[in-house]
This record gives structure tokens, sequence and C-alpha cells, in this order.
């Protein structure tokens, strides 16, 4: 199948969201679809999937005219949409979610459940895939989950299927798990429309790109003739930083210490310390138990053994509002499910740490909390058009700068940050970057927990890597490289060298 879209216009009000926008893709091929949060991207593959329509334009299949109404019209045609926050249902099995909506029944109206699972095993045969189609999708982990997403569309017959972020959330293995399968699905002459933030990723599993500014075409092309600092300057407009982002400051007294923490099942003996001033990295495979390890420091975590120090005094932390109080903060790595709270809007948002400081008596002064807010959002650049409004409206990436600007205002001595830059396009990534450093040479300490290797090198001034929950090394400076941090995170000895501090 071939999909071609041209001319396409939409607003919204005022607001030109695409130009004159042309794209294509044919069967057999993976295509990129960039473009910073706010670009069009999803604007142009929701008109695609029938969930917005067009203000002009064509949409054709092999060079039929076609028209979509609503999703059901888009995925009757072969076109099916996976989204960033996947679609399955966590109690249901395998082949309920893979026939939801349209399930098959006996002749007496009963779930035909025999027949729906080998339909499934049918597409998993295809795919070559080993899966139960009665596993409960709560057992599976997050790439068999996109796995089943894309099984779902081949079901549905889909010959172009749209990949929203799907690598997100997901680790390197997990990652090289779901390529291999839209390798396998681009065989059989199935087209995929990938968008991501990713662009090395991009490199990788696509053929062509499409990059989207400011709602308007500005680069296309084969994958195999650019590289990944041109689809950046593509997508930002000019040359995006690349280098490591580390400068000499002067560290201040030890903010946190931590001794032999443990907590059975997720980390164990756990020993470090930052200082003020000090960006200390930590990272890792999965399972490495980074994530649980700073939440029992931020009170989120359960009952753990060992020891707690804020400031050279022992402190054992049992709530969030407990950290809070002692001047911790915490970014947390999943803003959808514990960042933001959807029926509040960006003001709302941006400033529930301090309420307890904005007034008194129980009387929160609105004026203190937007003031506040107003702050740290041009310090941000924060792109909003009103900060009354949901903060569902602000692309991923504003998203993250407001949770960020919710911990500013409380003025921490310790920030967590915790995946800061997942789903986070290339232009908002050097933004935070350079607030986590501005917050160093601010002399608060800064501790950045990050899946990502050239993340932790360009802005750490050291790191602890885990492996299955315990420190398998520590490296400084220039000694900080992908192979370093890859030796030791997948249980491999240090190489005995000398570090170089940045």
């Amino acid at each position: 199948m071939t999909l071609e879209m041209r001319n396409i216009f939409k607003s919204f009000g005022a607001n030109d969201v695409l130009r004159d926008i042309d794209f294509t893709i044919s069967g057999g091929e993976i295509c990129a679809l960039l473009g910073e949060n706010g670009a069009g991207k999803s604007t142009l593959m929701n008109i695609l999937g029938g969930v917005l329509p067009a203000d002009s334009g064509t949409i054709s299949l092999d060079g039929k005219p076609v028209s979509f109404h609503n999703p059901a019209d888009s995925l009757q045609a072969g076109i099916a949409f996976i989204h960033q926050e996947l679609n399955l249902v966590n109690d249901l099995a395998v082949f309920e979610n893979m026939f939801i909506g349209r399930e098959i029944k006996t002749k007496s109206g009963l779930l035909d459940a025999k027949t729906m699972c080998q339909r499934c095993k049918e597409v998993f045969q295809r795919m070559d895939v080993d899966l139960d189609p009665r596993t409960l999708v709560r057992n599976l982990d997050a790439s068999y989950k996109q796995i089943v997403e894309i099984a779902r569309a081949l079901l549905a017959e889909a010959s172009i299927i749209i990949m929203d972020e799907p690598t997100t959330s997901l680790t390197e293995l997990e990652i090289e798990r779901v390529f291999d399968m839209m390798r396998t699905v681009r065989e059989q002459g199935v087209a995929i429309i990938f968008i991501s933030h990713k662009l090395k990723e991009v490199m990788e599993i696509c053929d062509r790109y499409t990059v989207l500014r400011d709602g308007v075409m500005v680069a296309q092309g084969s994958v195999s003739e650019t590289n990944v600092n041109e689809l950046a300057r593509f997508m930002v407009g000019h040359d995006v930083r690349t280098e490591s982002l580390r400068r000499e400051r002067k560290l201040g007294a030890e903010v946190l210490r931590v001794e032999n923490l443990s907590q059975p099942g997720r980390f164990s003996d756990i020993s470090f310390s930052v200082r003020g001033g000090e960006i200390l990295g930590f990272t890792g495979l999965l399972g490495d138990g980074r994530s649980e390890l700073f939440q029992a420091v931020f009170g989120s975590g359960g009952k753990y053994t060992g020891q707690i120090y804020l400031e050279g005094n022992p402190v054992r932390i049992h709530s969030t509002q407990q950290a809070v109080a002692l001047g911790i903060g915490y970014v947390p790595r999943d803003r959808k499910e514990n960042g933001i709270i959807k029926d509040m809007n960006i003001l709302e948002n941006g400033s529930i740490v301090t309420w307890p400081r904005c007034g008194k008596w129980g009387w929160i002064s609105w004026s203190q909390v937007k003031a506040a807010f107003q702050r740290q959002a041009e310090r941000l650049k924060i792109k909003m058009d009103d900060e009354n409004h949901p903060i569902g409206s602000l692309s991923g990436g504003n998203q993250q700068k407001v949770v960020l600007a919710k911990w500013l205002n409380a003025e921490p001595k310790l920030l967590i940050f915790d995946n800061p830059t997942q789903g986070v396009d290339v232009g908002a990534k050097e933004d935070i970057y350079d607030t986590i450093l501005e917050l160093a040479h601010q002399g608060i300490a800064v501790v950045v927990l990050s899946s990502e290797a050239q993340e932790i090198i360009r802005i750490c001034d050291r790191t602890m890597v885990l492996y299955h929950g315990k420190v398998q090394g520590e490296l400084v400076g220039d000694a900080m490289t992908d192979q370093e941090i890859m030796r030791l995170a997948t249980g491999g000895e240090r190489e005995e060298r000398v570090a170089i501090s940045g």
C-alpha cells in the first residue's frame, strides 16, 4: 500500500498547526516522522488516524482518494495507530486485548476463546514470536506489550502502522526486541511510520525521514544519506550541542550520604555521597535498582535498612512529605503517572509543592503562587498560551518543564532527576541540561538517574554504575565512556586505568 498526504492544512483558531504538508510512505519501508514537540507531528498523524479532520488537502491510498471521519474509518482502510500510552488492559489476557471491541463469539453467544487464541497464534507465528495468548498482559514486560500492539494491528490487517514514541520506556534489550519485530513486519510489506526523538534509533531502524518544524515540512530524504547532527539541526533550525557540558565547579559540603542501604529484591549494600554543586549520575540496565533506591531516599519506596545522612545528620525518611520538608525534590521518570496531576491546570501543577508556604492561616495567596511560577516559566522557557489551561494542552517537553518548575520553587538542597529527558525533544532536552547545570552552579546537589549513557557522560561529574541492585563501579570525568558504562552495567569489571576528573 502507498499513502500520499498532499497540501495538508490545519489550524486551531488563529494558530496554524500544519501548513501545506506533503507526506508519503510505501509498503515495506520505515519512515521517521521527526520534529520538536509542537512541530505538528501528532496533528498530522491524528488526521491520518481519523481523530481530526484536515482543513484542506487530500489523502490517497494506492492512488485512490479517501476520507476518514473517525478512527474506525482509518483502521478499516488499513491504518493502525499505536499511541505512546499503550491501549492495553493489564487485567485481561493477550487474546482478549487483541480482540477487544471485535470479539469472536460462538453460536450460543459466548466468547469463542479457542478461536481467538488460534487467530492470535497465527499472527504470532507470522511475527516469529513465542507468546501464549492466554498470558495476562500485566505479566509482560514493556517490549512485549509493544509487540502485542503490533500484533493487534496485523490482526486487523493493517498495511500502515503508526508508532508514536514506542521506545520511550524501554531498556536497550527491549528496544532491540521491538526493532527485530519491526524489521520482520517491514519484510512482509507493511509500512511503519516511526515517531521518535531518539535520533540514534532513527539511524538504526528507519529507511527514510520527514522533518516538521513549526507546522512546515522542512526536510525529507534517505536516512543513509544523513546523520544525527544534521537531523537535529533540521528539527531545531540550528546546530545542536553534542559536546560534554561538564565544567569545573567549586563543590560545597556533603549534602547526602548513604551507607549500606538495602531493600530485599531491589537493591543491596549501596553506599555513596554527593556534595553541594555536584552532579552525580546513576545508570545501568533493566533491574539495576536505581529508581527503587532513590524512591527509598525520597520516602516513597517502603522500608529499608542502612543509614541516610543529610548534611551530616542521620535521618529515617518515611514519607515524601518528610523528604520535601528536609529539602529533597524528586522529578519522576513517569511524568504522566507520577509527575503531573491531569485534572489540574498548568499553574496548579507547577506550584503545588509550595502551596503551604504561599499564604497563611490555611489560605493560599494565589498572587504569590502565580509570581513564583511565572519566574520559573521564564527561566525554563515553558511554551504555553495560558497558565490556566489544562496541563494536557502542553507538549511532553513543556509538561516536564512544569514538573521541574514545581521543584525549583521549593528551593531544594538535593534534587533527584529520574530519566529527566524521557520523551523530550532535542531542543527541550538542551534547556533541561542547562537548568541542571545552573542548579549545580547554585550549590544544589543534583542526582541524575538515566538509562542513556550519553546523557550521563555529557552532564555528570561522576557516575555510579549499578548491576542487579549493587554498585558495580564508579566512573569519574573522562573515564565515563559508553564502553566502560556498558562493561560495568553488564556485570563486567572496570578496566584498570586512571580516572581523569572533568
